[in-house]
């Protein structure tokens, strides 16, 4: 099976790339938004003409969330119309398309985990256009998988994780929002659950399309998240829990954003790690 994967450089992208050794019958293709431009459709169809590939793996994204509210049209032409070339060239080529969204096509005024059937209320521009995004998908392409994650965290690229261990060496204390919940997802569990799709896909004969949440088990703060960082990694510096009122930022963020996800291990037989044992595996 030919896998082509956009966004490579991103942390999930260079996650399955670090993951694809372990998988021989799958013949990758890795493509950076250098070599393939989802914006652009001519882009698109010459690279799925060239591999004619089973499965496309969408991880391009535009995902600075507080920059997008001061670049919107960026943001769409990434997270909205470039998943619209996709699903376009996917229906026409016969190719599954795996397509990566986000919590935040959810407002967080919910109380219990979101499912995939509740009703989606994004609070600024990324959430706005991964929504969109999600919404072409669902209107050009029959065969696909919407994947929504959160909190994404891994050995490469820039994220949290890495934030907290940089700020931490850098100043003497820090301030932490404590009243956003969420669960942290660390990027190479989520590829393996991406592999799990496709491998499920190929062996099932009637696959259950649409959309499915995916994220480490469990939930906390932002706070509880860099408190775990150091305390795995030994740094000794003063955390101070402040409500997100005490840390303005130019877009607004759920305030409760855990996923549901009992479909995506009842359908494909997946068992998901606490958020703290993959964090602990990362930094140890």
């Amino acid at each position: 099976m030919v896998v082509l994967v956009t966004g490579s450089n991103g942390q999930l992208g260079q996650s399955l790339q670090y993951i694809a050794v372990n998988y021989p019958q799958l013949q990758w293709v890795f493509y950076d938004s250098s070599t393939l431009d989802i914006t652009q459709i001519e882009s698109v169809q010459k690279a799925f003409q060239h591999y004619q590939p089973d499965y496309c793996i969408n991880t391009a994204a535009y995902t600075a969330v507080d920059k997008s509210e001061s670049e919107p049209d960026k943001a769409f032409l990434v997270n909205g119309l470039g998943p619209e070339n996709l699903a376009k060239t996917c229906a026409k080529q016969g190719t599954v398309l795996i397509h990566i969204s986000t919590d935040f096509v959810f407002d967080g005024t919910k109380k219990s985990p979101y499912q995939e059937d509740d009703s989606t209320h994004p609070l600024g521009v990324y959430g706005t256009t991964k929504w969109q995004g999600e919404q072409a998908v669902k209107q050009f392409c029959n065969n696909f998988y919407i994947l929504r994650t959160a909190w994404v965290y891994s050995q490469f690229g820039a994220n949290f994780m890495k934030t907290m261990l940089r700020l931490a060496a850098e100043r003497s204390e820090l301030s932490i929002v404590s009243d956003q919940i969420g669960t942290p997802t660390n990027a190479v569990d989520l590829a393996k659950a991406i592999v799990s799709c496709m491998l499920y896909d190929a062996t099932t004969e009637n696959p259950s399309y649409g959309i499915y949440h995916y994220s480490n088990e469990g939930q906390c703060s932002w706070y509880d998240f860099a408190v775990a960082i150091f305390k795995l990694k030994g740094v000794n510096i003063p955390v101070h829990s402040i409500p997100t009122t005490q840390f303005p930022t130019p877009a607004k963020r759920p305030a409760y954003s855990v996923l549901d996800k009992s479909k995506i291990k009842k359908v494909m037989k997946l068992t998901i790690p606490e958020w703290q044992d993959s964090l602990r595996a990362l930094l140890t």
